[in-house]
């Protein structure tokens, strides 16, 4: 719970530094420009308000590794909810818009998580999850992001060092391999999950693991 708040004031704090112009940067998500990937994040911050509101009944169906569905494509920027993104960060107008919009819904969906009860059943994507297990998902999200959002930025800040190790470990858990000692964690989810492909010396390192991947997280 520690961590998802660490990983998501991080997060928002990057966004919250961020120039007009770098608005209109490509993000590490492909098809998708800087300000996309904002909009992208006020949209996952009001699913996670939805769902820590939304009890559910019966035992958990997944718990923080599991919560992902897993794929082998990456994502070429044309999906629906994508290209809906897309119209959505544009209709903004203003990158102040966007800043303000994701430090208010952003806000409420920290104090929300620090108020929940780790064991309290949720639903959300048709699934029933503990909150602990949920907002730990979430740490993996939000890193994931946070690289996504300084991919194209120099000066920007990085994720959390603690962040970034853990979701790590969660990404080598849902290979069922741990990546080589010598990538180092920034490496191992960037290549581990598509945002750049190997060089020919990490896929040799890479050994049996290179043939799973890119896990690509839905």
């Amino acid at each position: 719970m520690d961590l998802f708040s660490r990983s998501w004031t991080a997060l928002r704090a990057a966004v919250a530094e961020l120039s007009d112009e770098d608005f209109a940067r490509p993000s590490g998500c492909t098809g998708w420009l800087v300000r996309d990937l904002v909009c992208h994040l006020v949209i996952d911050a009001q699913d996670v308000l939805i769902t820590l509101v939304t009890p559910a009944e019966g035992e958990p169906t997944r718990d923080a590794l599991t919560y992902w569905d897993i794929t082998e494509t990456p994502p070429t920027g044309d999906d629906p909810l994508d290209a809906l993104t897309v119209r959505l960060a544009a209709a903004y107008g203003e990158p102040w818009l966007l800043k303000f919009h994701l430090d208010d819904v952003g806000s409420a969906a920290g104090r929300a998580a620090e108020l929940a009860d780790p064991g309290l059943r949720v639903g959300t994507r048709d699934q029933v999850l503990t909150a602990g297990d949920y907002l730990s998902a979430y740490v993996l999200e939000w890193t994931l992001h946070h690289l996504d959002l300084v991919a194209h930025l120099q000066a920007a800040a990085e994720p959390p060092a603690e962040g970034l190790a853990r979701s790590r470990e969660m990404l080598e858990k849902i290979a069922g391999s741990a990546f080589p000692a010598s990538f180092t964690d920034k490496d191992a989810l960037l290549v581990g999950t598509g945002r750049r492909a190997p060089t020919d010396a990490e896929t040799t390192g890479l050994g049996e693991l290179a043939a799973k991947l890119p896990l690509v997280l839905g």
